[in-house]
C-alpha cells in the first residue's frame, strides 16, 4: 500500500491514549480528514466506530490493539510502523443497510458492518415474522430476538448466539435467532448476500422490540428491512501474517 498522509487516532482509555502520545511523537501525522491511511489504537469497538467514521472516504484503517479481544486489530508495536503500513493488505468490507419503521411511523436508516439485531424491550418474548424478498419464510418466531450478520460480523454477536462463522468472500449472510422458543428446532439460515430480509414485529403494543445496526439503536420498531450493500466499502488493513480471512478461518477450529 502506498500513502503520503498518516493520521493516528485512539480510544479514550489510558493504554490507548499513552500509545497515541508515543506514536505522535515518533511519526508525522495529519488531521484524520486529510489522511490517506488511518492508524486506529484501541479495541474492536473503537475500530468499528472508526470504520463507520471513515466509511465514505474509503480510507484504509490499520488497527493496533490496545483493547481486550482485538479481533479486528493488528498487534501493537511502536517500531517499524511505516514499513508495516507499506506492506499491509487491504480488505474491503460490505455493510448492511437497515431501514427501520417505528410504531409511530418514523423511518430510520443506518449501516451495520457487523450485524443488525432485533431485541425484545420488555419481559415478554418478541414475536417476529420473517420474509425474504417479500416472501414469508417464517410466519412467527417467538424469541428474545434475531440478528443478521455479515461475514466480518459472524464471529461477534452472531457467534455468541450460536450462529455460523462465515468466511470472507462467501457471498452469504447469517440469519440467527436469539434464544428462540418457537419453532424450537429452528437454528437460523444462511442467506445470499443480495437478499432483502424483512422483519415484521407482531403484537408490538404488548411485545415492543428494538432494532440495532452495530451501535445505532431504534426503539419500538414495527418493521425492519435489511439488505447488503456493495458500497460504501469500509477498508481494513492487516499485516500479511495476521489477515482477517485467516483469523475467521482459525475461529472455526478453536476448542
Amino acid at each position: 500500500m502506498e500513502f503520503k498522509r498518516l493520521a493516528i487516532v485512539a480510544d479514550l482509555h489510558d493504554d490507548a491514549q499513552t500509545a497515541l502520545k508515543r506514536l505522535k511523537a515518533e511519526y508525522d501525522n495529519v488531521d484524520p480528514d486529510e489522511a490517506d491511511i488511518v492508524v486506529a489504537i484501541g479495541g474492536d469497538g473503537f475500530m468499528l466506530a472508526t470504520l463507520h467514521r471513515f466509511m465514505a472516504k474509503q480510507v484504509p484503517i490499520f488497527g493496533m490493539n490496545r483493547g481486550s479481544i482485538g479481533f479486528l486489530m493488528n498487534e501493537y508495536s511502536e517500531d517499524g510502523l511505516l514499513d508495516r503500513l507499506a506492506k499491509a493488505e487491504p480488505i474491503a468490507l460490505h455493510p448492511l443497510e437497515m431501514v427501520a419503521t417505528t410504531v409511530s411511523g418514523e423511518t430510520h436508516k443506518a449501516l451495520a458492518i457487523n450485524e443488525v439485531s432485533l431485541l425484545r424491550e420488555k419481559r415478554y418474548a418478541a414475536k417476529i415474522r420473517i420474509s425474504l424478498d417479500h416472501v414469508v419464510r417464517l410466519e412467527e418466531l417467538i424469541c428474545d430476538g434475531v440478528l443478521i450478520a455479515t461475514p466480518a460480523g459472524s464471529t461477534a454477536y452472531n457467534l455468541s448466539a450460536s450462529g455460523p462463522i462465515l468466511p470472507l468472500g462467501a457471498g452469504l449472510l447469517a440469519l440467527t435467532p436469539i434464544s428462540a422458543f418457537r419453532p424450537r428446532r429452528w437454528r437460523g439460515a444462511l442467506l445470499p448476500e443480495n437478499v432483502v430480509v424483512e422483519f415484521e414485529v407482531l403484537d408490538h403494543a404488548i411485545r415492543p422490540v428494538s432494532a440495532v445496526a452495530d451501535f445505532t439503536e431504534v426503539r419500538n420498531v414495527k418493521k425492519v428491512e435489511v439488505r447488503g450493500l456493495k458500497t460504501p466499502s469500509p477498508i481494513l488493513a492487516f499485516d500479511p501474517e495476521h489477515n482477517l480471512e485467516d483469523r475467521i478461518l482459525k475461529e472455526q477450529f478453536l476448542p
